[in-house]
């Protein structure tokens, strides 16, 4: 082994101990050299020119002491001038006469009252002593700023003004003559307008901010206009020493009369040199004035782009929040506001806004709108620069909103530029709650420090989802999360339209349209919070369980609770099922019309309610007056008398098949607290279901066994793990590819698949992480198995290999490379047997020069599918919302028409939803994300409203948490009758929360087109004038009639059309617009027939059965609409579809022992109905 000490040298001798003692003396033999840097400034002159220019504190403050300086010699002037007086001599001793007799004579003038003055010698000295150290200062200064050229610098105006009042002076201490000689020294104020203007600049550099320009220029100007009437005034009472012998006062009179154009003329110059500075003085102000103020005006107008500055003042005394975005158009700018002052505590708050771009004409237009003009501020400039946020004084804000610019071609650009503006903010000021919106999941971990995110594709893809399985889910959640007052009545404007002379009012509700009268007051509920403790409703429900507080909260204040939280959990729960105890600590969310606090209570005479209870029903879907709650504000709610239910109540059981028709069947009761031997239990891991432990032969045989579990990859960071139905193993790349056969299978369509269920296609550009949460949410493991629709992506472009990893493990996905332009395309993937076709707003089309021309693809691409195939579900997405109402669009529908014209008075009364009485967004088919927007701005005073509508739409999953789903009333529920029992029914069977009804019902205008069937054998008989009226009352549609594929019948509706147009004079007006609309109709139908017979011959070509395909069946006879959280008197209607949060499964999966068989969960793989079965 090696020694080491023998390997560690010996220590130099400048590091040994007795050297530390006694000094190191080695360093004189050290070839060591030392260097000193920057010896270039260590020169007299560097350091002088570092002290007087380059330091920014002591420039500033040489700048300071040089103001002062003109300051004080321009204040020395006037006291001379003050304590001068002509009459008592010229001041020289050589030239020393009286003057105190003299009289001014007409063409004479004495020049030495101009020329001489008197100065006393405490002021002279004074004097001296200022000139002496302003030049002293002034040479330095040129010296030390010296660059080459001597003439540049002697030449400049402020070295000549310096030398002219300084060196006089100076003379006049070697030749006391000349002391008494007149010196310009007010002269000295274009000095002291110089030294302020350097100083302005020393003090930006000195405290690094920049200040306005605006407030730099305004500062010159008035300097400057000030230096003008100063020497004028000075200059004239001089010169009129020899003439007038004007005081300063006088002068300044006159300077002042004149500058201003008024001219009195009681004041006037009365020599030449007078007259003569008062004409140079007016040139000078009309050629330096104007300039001044053209660069004003500029100024003035940039800083009108710029916005200028919020003041700190303001800022600390003033509550504000600031809005970022790229470029800032006016719908997102009204959405903003309307959607942040809908709130009564957001009143006294200022918005700022801070752009890079400047501000077009239609936002300056509107913020000039006193409303707006008030409370909001735009500022021009970039997050990322330090000066813009502290221009808009974001240390300050209650809250920061960044906005992502989603029609952007890059959508990736534009999250990258969100990206970088969260993070200046959060370095600049790291306390401001952050509110972003971004566009693409993937880009989401990297703002994980925001306060709230809302992720457009997520949200996006999760409602269209929902859409296929819960109707209208995206009208749902729009009405939801979109503040509103109440559409209560505008249905004055409606009843002029529709021509109808019934007397309308806001309390009484009685539209014609009984539809809109109810959808419009419904879709005022919006959801709200309020501690258990605190509440009037909720609070004597304490340690009772979930399901009987939200029942027993509805059925006597109309309020609908949906979840809870925890005071130690910061988790939200929805209807977390009859096991839960609701607690005093609790928070309870819940839906309304008004939050609580704005609501008073008060409990009707028993006599006055039942004498309204008899008048609260006057039609089948007739809602009572006493639930009417239709404005922001005190509402009244009138309280129903509960009282206790006697002993036979508990024992209720559903109605026997022979029971009397006359009774209504009674339902259990809802129990306080739920008794574990009756609560449904469930076991989803152990798969007990039969359905699901006993699988067909042919699911065997095909292998579609599956499993539930998290899925093994996701396509991005940060998704959230959700337990899905899925399969064994993951299927091959090949056999997702729906249109082409493998070594696996043969199948190149739909159709050969033989699937039980019918499709749902998804038309998108390309396959994003996004189209991951369309999924997801229809193969949750709640979903049953056998109601799994199989999902076809109709992709423009072939996806990409991880995002085929990531659905590879989910059953009945495929994908096919097409587009919805081509039919063949869409035959292929099954269409013509497809239950919902989703048309995603393609990212390439988002961007056109005229902005609401980015949809126009897509309309015209979804109204040839809605053409071509009329029974098709469409769901489509649109950029714009404003451009729904060209969705399915009919010219000559009368009734489209006038909801139109509706729309139009619904947006000039200000209506934030001006279009939710479209048919189609009331209906559930179309949606814009734009319309989601509003969920970011209401978080700002609802914190939970993002995490509720994420646990709605399957985004989040929370154990205990329970999930949107959705039930048929069929004619077996009918016994029902009422929403209040359909309520209770659900509580006490299932646990089951409704929250809403989704309602299809016909059409009864008599004006519109697809109201009117004729038949062309009765328009023959024309004798038979009974036959042609008595279809105004059929809701049956033409296009139905087996007649219309022979030939000859197209051949006589032409003949019939020939005939009509000859006979046409003799008819009236009535009959010949019943005519023109037959005639439509007859041509509707040999249009029909040509796009049927398009469709079939394309199936024949590509080797299809055109049996699947019905050309007839056309539901333009029907309408859809929500109501959402409806009177509990709200009559059940034959297919009205309830919106239910169902409990959590899993948390009632026992800890031991078998499982109980229940209808309501036995597994998550049977029948929605039958788990609901009334």
């Amino acid at each position: 082994m090696v020694d080491l000490d023998s390997e560690v040298p010996p220590l130099p001798p400048r590091y040994r101990f007795r050297d530390l003692l006694l000094g190191d003396q080695g360093w004189q033999s050290d070839d060591r050299v030392q260097v000193e840097f920057y010896m270039n400034e260590n020169t007299f002159k560097e350091r002088l020119k570092l002290f007087f220019i380059k330091n920014q504190r002591s420039s500033l403050r040489i700048r300071l002491f040089n103001f002062s300086l003109k300051l004080l010699s321009c204040f020395l002037y006037i006291v001379r001038v003050l304590l001068d007086d002509p009459t008592q001599g010229l001041g020289c001793k050589e030239l020393n006469r009286s003057c105190s007799n003299q009289n001014y004579t007409p063409g004479t003038i004495d020049w030495s009252p101009i020329i001489w003055v008197n100065r006393s010698l405490p002021l002279w000295g004074l004097q001296v002593s200022v000139a002496v150290i302003s030049l002293f200062e002034t040479l330095l200064l040129s010296y030390l700023s010296y660059k080459g050229n001597i003439w540049e610098q002697i030449l400049r105006i402020p070295f000549l003004l310096e030398i002219i009042n300084a060196v006089p002076f100076i003379i006049t201490i070697f030749w006391p003559v000349l002391r008494n000689l007149f010196i310009p020294v007010f002269l000295n104020c274009w000095l002291a307008k110089h030294a302020l203007e350097n100083m302005i600049n020393d003090l930006h550099r000195a405290i690094q901010r920049t200040q306005s320009a605006m407030f730099n220029q305004v500062l010159i100007l008035i300097s400057t206009l000030l230096c003008l009437i100063f020497t004028c005034i000075c200059g004239i009472q001089h010169l009129e020493r020899a003439g007038n012998r004007l005081t300063l006062f006088d002068s300044l009179y006159f300077c002042i009369v004149t500058f201003s154009t008024v001219g009195f003329g009681d004041v006037t110059p009365k020599i030449w040199p007078s007259k003569l500075l008062v004409v140079i003085m007016i040139c000078v102000a009309l050629v330096v004035l104007p300039i001044q103020f053209e660069q004003l005006a500029y100024l003035w107008m940039e800083r009108q782009k710029s916005g200028g500055n919020y003041s700190r003042y303001r800022a600390q005394t003033e509550k504000h929040v600031v809005l970022c975005v790229s470029s800032l158009k006016i719908d997102l700018l009204m959405d903003f506001l309307n959607e942040f002052y809908a709130h009564p505590r957001l009143q006294d708050y200022y918005v700022v806004i801070l752009c890079p771009t400047e501000m077009d004409a239609q936002v300056r237009r509107v913020l000039q709108i006193p409303m707006w003009s008030q409370r909001v501020i735009y500022l021009q400039g970039s997050a990322l620069k330090d000066q813009d946020l502290l221009r808009a004084k974001m240390d300050n804000a209650e809250a920061c909103f960044i906005l992502s610019s989603r029609c952007e071609v890059d959508r990736t650009a534009a999250d990258h530029q969100t990206i970088l503006r969260a993070w200046a903010v959060k370095d600049f000021a790291p306390n401001c709650p952050l509110y972003v919106q971004i566009l693409k999941p993937e880009n989401k971990f990297h703002i994980k420090f925001a306060d709230h995110v809302v992720c457009e594709e997520e949200f996006k893809y999760a409602m269209l989802a929902l859409n296929c399985i819960c109707p209208a889910t995206s009208t749902l959640i729009t009405l939801l999360v979109h503040t509103s007052r109440g559409h209560t009545a505008p249905w004055e404007a409606f009843r002029q339209l529709t021509g109808t002379k019934q007397t309308l009012n806001r309390e009484s509700q009685q539209s014609p349209e009984q539809w809109q009268k109810m959808y419009g007051r419904c879709s005022g509920n919006e959801v709200y919070h309020i501690n258990l403790e605190e509440s009037t409703v909720f609070a004597e429900y304490e340690g009772k369980s979930f399901t009987y507080a939200s029942f027993h909260a509805h059925k006597k204040f109309g309020v609908c609770l949906i979840g809870v939280r925890k005071e130690d959990n910061k988790n939200i729960l929805l209807n977390p099922g009859p096991r839960y105890i609701m607690s005093s600590t609790d928070i309870c969310f819940y839906i309304n019309i008004t939050k609580e606090e704005n609501s008073a209570f008060k409990k009707q005479e028993k006599h006055r309610k039942n004498h309204e209870s008899k008048l609260s029903y006057h039609g089948a879907s007739r809602l009572p007056v006493h639930s009417i709650i239709a404005s922001m504000g005190t509402v009244a709610i009138d309280l129903q008398d509960t009282g206790c239910r006697g002993a036979s109540g508990a024992t209720l059981a559903l109605p026997a098949q022979g029971g009397r028709e006359g009774r209504r069947p009674s339902i259990a009761p809802v129990l306080e607290v739920a008794d574990s031997s009756s609560l449904p239990t469930c076991d989803l891991l152990s798969d007990q279901s039969e359905d699901e432990t006993t699988p067909s032969d042919e699911e065997v045989s095909a292998g579609f066994e599956y499993a539930k579990g998290y899925p093994p990859y996701s396509p991005y960071i940060g998704s959230s793990p959700t337990f899905c139905h899925l399969l064994h193993e993951k299927v091959p790349f090949c056999c997702l590819r729906l249109d082409k056969g493998c070594q696996h299978n043969y199948y190149e369509d739909a159709k050969a698949y033989g699937f039980k269920n019918k499709l749902i296609i998804v038309a998108a550009e390309t396959a994003g992480n996004g189209l991951y949460n369309f999924i997801v949410p229809l193969r949750a493991y709640y979903r049953p198995k056998k109601e799994l629709n199989p999902i076809v992506l109709l992709l423009d472009n072939p996806p990409d290999m991880h995002f085929l990893d990531a659905i590879c493990w989910f059953p009945m996905v495929y994908y096919m490379v097409g587009s919805i332009d081509n039919l063949d395309d869409l035959l292929r993937c099954g269409v013509t047997f497809a239950a919902n076709m989703v048309v995603v707003d393609k990212e390439s089309t988002m961007s056109a020069e005229e902005d609401y021309m980015a949809d126009a693809k897509t309309i015209v691409n979804v109204q040839t599918l809605f053409r071509l195939f009329s029974s098709l579900s469409i769901i489509t997405e649109l950029t714009h919302p404003a451009n729904m109402r060209f969705m399915q669009f009919r010219a000559k529908d009368c009734y489209s028409l006038a909801l139109s014209k509706l729309e139009k008075k619904e947006r000039e009364k200000g209506s934030n939803l001006a279009f939710m009485f479209r048919l189609p967004f009331a209906a559930g088919r179309v949606f814009s994300i734009s319309m989601l927007d509003t969920l970011l701005y209401q978080s700002f005073v609802k914190d939970y409203m993002i995490s509720i509508t994420r646990l709605l739409l399957g985004l989040d999953t929370t154990p205990g948490s329970g999930f949107l789903c959705s039930m048929k009333i069929t004619e077996e529920d009918l016994w029902i009758r009422t929403y209040a029992r359909l309520y209770q029914k659900l509580c006490s069977s299932t646990g089951d929360i409704p929250i809403g009804v989704y309602r299809t019902e016909s059409q009864k205008l008599t004006t519109s087109e697809s109201q009117i069937s004729i038949s062309v054998e009765d328009w023959e008989d024309t004798k038979d004038t009974k036959e042609q009226f008595s279809c105004r009352g059929n809701h049956r549609n033409s296009t139905s009639s087996d007649q219309s594929d022979h030939p000859l019948l197209r051949r006589k509706s032409m003949q019939w059309a020939r005939r009509l147009s000859r006979r046409a004079p003799r008819h009236s007006a009535k009959t010949a617009e019943k005519i023109n609309q037959q005639r439509m109709n007859l041509y509707r139908r040999s249009e029909r027939q040509e796009l049927a017979e398009l469709v079939k011959n394309r199936m024949k070509h590509l080797g299809l059965s055109p049996a699947g395909y019905d050309e007839m069946n056309d539901h333009q006879n029907t309408l859809s609409y929500i109501l959402i959280n409806p009177s509990p008197d709200t009559r059940l209607e034959l297919n009205d579809i309830v919106y239910l949060i169902r409990p959590d499964p899993l948390t009632y999966v026992p800890n031991a022992g078998p499982s109980r068989k229940n209808s309501f969960c036995n597994t998550v793989g049977q029948d929605t109905r039958e788990e609901t079965q009334l």
